[in-house]
């Protein structure tokens, strides 16, 4: 079981992070869209689904989990969730994670001296320089008008990944993450 949850966990979405305030979280929306019509929602369905080589198309579990935030989310709101095609919005979501790296410069080397840190060698003929990799992850969350097939709004969350030792906590945080980017749906103007 741990072994599938490290496995899990290493693709696990952008946002499954260390706590929500390491999360960012934006939105944007396209201002010509009457919102107030929305009143009904769907997922997408077959050719409209995620695509191949997003972290959600290639963890089905995690995108359940997902869905079911959305949903909460979405309902909670007033949303009625549909399976007919004539659903006034279509929401999406998808995953990435990116590998980044970060540069730390250190002057001078250290060791304690007498109770207190000296640092024998300063300026630009000592110190040295080391690189970490982390990953960063983000999930966005599309709504899209049913009726034109055009991008309404769009939220995002991104964080640094971590790993779960269970399910509970990653579902926590998928919570935590959807309840932030729906927050910001229908946008207020």
């Amino acid at each position: 079981m741990k072994t599938i949850l490290s496995r899990f966990s290493a693709f696990a979405l952008c946002l499954f992070l260390a706590s929500c305030s390491t999360v960012s979280v934006s939105s944007d929306y396209d201002h010509a869209v009457n919102f107030s019509k929305y009143q009904t929602y769907r997922w997408p369905s077959g050719s409209e689904g995620i695509r191949k080589g997003d972290v959600l198309a290639e963890n089905p579990l995690i995108y359940k989990r997902v869905q079911v935030a959305i949903d909460r989310e979405l309902q909670q709101k007033g949303f009625r969730k549909s399976t007919s095609p004539s659903a006034d919005f279509i929401v999406h979501a998808h995953a990435g994670i990116k590998k980044l790296k970060t540069y730390h410069q250190r002057y001078g080397v250290e060791f304690p001296l007498y109770g207190s840190w000296y640092r024998p060698w300063w300026g630009p003929y000592g110190g040295f320089s080391y690189v970490s990799y982390y990953e960063e992850g983000s999930l966005v969350v599309d709504i899209i008008d049913a009726s034109t097939s055009e991008l309404a709004w769009r939220g995002m969350a991104t964080g640094i990944v971590r790993d779960y030792s269970s399910p509970e906590q990653m579902q926590k945080d998928i919570d935590d993450a959807v309840a932030r980017i729906i927050d910001g749906f229908p946008p207020s103007r």
